[in-house]
């Protein structure tokens, strides 16, 4: 069975620093596209930030210059690592990946993790 485990959140002060991290563990094959997305409260689910296996990135316009994803394919491992945090960054965090078991890819979940920014 396959599982993201996260771990990272917490409370922080504005302008402050966070890094998540998430581990893919079970059987399978291999661990594509990972990312990392966040619920508000009464929003909808968006995304932060995602990383393919060759380490290409993409950002949410919101998180450009403060965010950095990268990622560890050794240990299908990716992390999320968040600067200059702001109250509107409060939220659930999420990992998600895209996980083949051999030639059928899934798309996978964590439980979240919640990080709040505030003074």
């Amino acid at each position: 069975q396959v599982q993201l485990v996260e771990s990272g959140g917490g409370l922080v002060q504005p302008g402050g620093s966070l890094r998540l991290s998430c581990v893919a563990s079970g059987s399978f094959t291999e661990v594509n596209t990972m990312g990392w997305f966040r619920q508000a409260p009464g929003k909808e689910r968006e995304l932060v930030a995602s990383i393919t296996r060759s380490s290409t990135t993409n950002y949410a316009d919101a998180v450009k210059g403060r965010f950095t994803i990268s990622r560890d394919n050794a240990k299908n491992a990716v992390y999320l690592q968040m600067n200059s945090l702001k109250p509107e960054d409060t939220a659930v965090y999420y990992c998600n990946a895209v996980i083949r078991i051999y030639f059928r890819p899934d798309n996978y979940w964590g439980q979240g993790t919640q990080v709040t920014v505030s003074s």
